[in-house]
């Protein structure tokens, strides 16, 4: 069974199901598509089955040429019909794994999607857990819920986990030229693992186990995060000491061994960085150990926003003025440099912050249109606003949470009357400094 399943991938004539068609499933659609694979996408979201079935793109970096010629080709359909399952050959599941309000890990999107699997699994598929998780959870979660099939994995069906490494608005990284991490229950579900992605990636790195793999992409985040926690703390010091944090990490990167660059912000964003190291803290505590070095970076990342607040609120207070009743245009929603994902962005906590102390809040970013809709936070349903030198010069102050690239900013400092600048953008501006503050 398992050596017609390999036969099918070798000749990438094997379809391929997506299970969650967003920032993860999409990019992961088009590297086996480019491969020659026939794919079938599911996700709950009548909507974006639609969009995606009438070649329209809902996210920036997969854009609508791109779903078109998809669907130009036949090499793939979108669907809500989870009935449909039991067709494709390999079904890798992509959905969100959020943590809920206790800040430990949410899987009743990975559980759901199984029990959906569950339900049409029939001998001879793979399945891949693609989701960031916990170690344990393919096996532990996972599994048992397939098993209720009345198949045993390793003999009629096949498991894996393959964690995601999308970076979104890095163009030169598609999901097609990261290597793929690979573990399995067993050697059987390795091999075809292996042979899934073998076509439609770069490398494969195959590991010892599902846990492994699991482990490895919560040690990718949870170094990101600690590395920014240790710049964002030494921001605060510089910053107390007239020493500029840029100046110093730009110094200290030309040591060409030892040394990698992270940089300070307002805070953490994105569905991984400021997620995933709580996965870790969760499990320590039913191991009955504590990982206090993590949660110390987790307290001094999420407590950027308030630090940039009291940084503008000097700022203005240097200028005579309060925060309260004060126009204050937010540039940037997204969570990140040049992306349209506003998940986990920092500027929905600064801009609660803000309106907290009676300031007047609008905001500007090319690529979000509007706040969207939220479990955490509560906020006024603002739209975009066009960066004209008539909106700028009505502003009190340009907060920058977001650098990007699109955004000129010389012209930005130019019609503004102060800017404060949380992602060193204004580095190259020449004329008008003496409206420019970082924090």
């Amino acid at each position: 069974m398992s050596e017609e399943l390999v036969a099918k991938l070798d000749r990438c004539q094997a379809l391929i199901g997506v299970v969650g068609l967003g920032y993860v499933g999409l990019p992961l659609l088009d590297a086996f598509i480019a491969a020659g694979f026939s794919t079938l996408g599911f996700d709950v979201d009548d909507v974006k089955v639609q969009k995606l079935n009438q070649g329209k793109s809902y996210i920036k970096h997969v854009n609508s040429d791109r779903v078109s010629a998809w669907r130009e080709s036949g090499q793939f359909e979108a669907t809500s019909d989870l009935s449909r399952l039991s067709e494709p050959d390999a079904i890798v599941i992509c959905v969100p794994t959020p943590l809920n309000e206790s800040r430990d890990p949410d899987l009743s999107y990975v559980s759901g999607t199984g029990e959906s699997i569950a339900a049409q699994l029939r001998p001879g598929q793979l399945v891949v857990l693609e989701s960031t998780t916990y170690p344990t959870t393919t096996r532990d979660v996972l599994l048992p819920i397939l098993e209720k099939s009345g198949l045993t994995v390793g003999r009629d069906f096949f498991l894996a986990y393959s964690p995601e490494r999308e970076d979104p608005g890095n163009a030169h990284y598609s999901a097609a030229k990261i290597p793929k991490v690979v573990g399995a229950i067993d050697g059987q579900s390795l091999k075809l693992a292996e042979a899934l992605y073998s076509h439609a990636v770069v490398s494969v790195v195959p590991v010892a186990s599902a846990e492994v793999a699991e482990a490895a992409k919560i040690l990718e985040n949870t170094y990101r995060a600690v590395n920014i926690a240790l710049v964002n703390e030494l921001k605060i010091l510089f910053d107390r000491m007239r020493i500029d944090i840029w100046d110093v990490i730009e110094a200290a990167k030309t040591k060409p061994f030892g040394f990698q660059a992270f940089y300070p912000g307002p805070g953490l964003g994105g569905h991984c960085i400021p997620i995933d190291p709580f996965y870790l803290t969760w499990l320590a505590r039913r191991q009955g150990l504590s990982t206090r070095f993590i949660e110390l970076a987790g307290e001094v990342n999420s407590r950027m926003p308030e630090y940039v607040v009291q940084r503008l609120g000097d700022f203005l207070n240097d200028e005579g003025k309060p925060i309260r009743d004060s126009k204050i245009a937010l540039l940037g929603l997204a969570y990140k440099k040049d992306v349209d994902d506003p998940r986990e962005s920092p500027s929905f906590v600064l801009m609660e912050l803000l309106l907290e102390k009676g300031a007047i809040v609008t905001f500007s970013d090319p690529h979000v249109a509007k706040i969207p809709q939220m479990r955490h936070h509560n906020l006024p349903p603002l739209t975009s606003t066009d960066l004209t030198p008539e909106y700028l010069a009505e502003q009190d102050c340009v907060l920058i949470a977001t650098d990007h690239s699109v955004f000129d900013y010389a012209e930005i400092v130019r019609h503004s009357r102060l800017v404060l600048d949380t992602r060193n953008a204004t580095a190259h501006v020449t004329e008008g400094r003496e409206k420019i503050r970082k924090a």
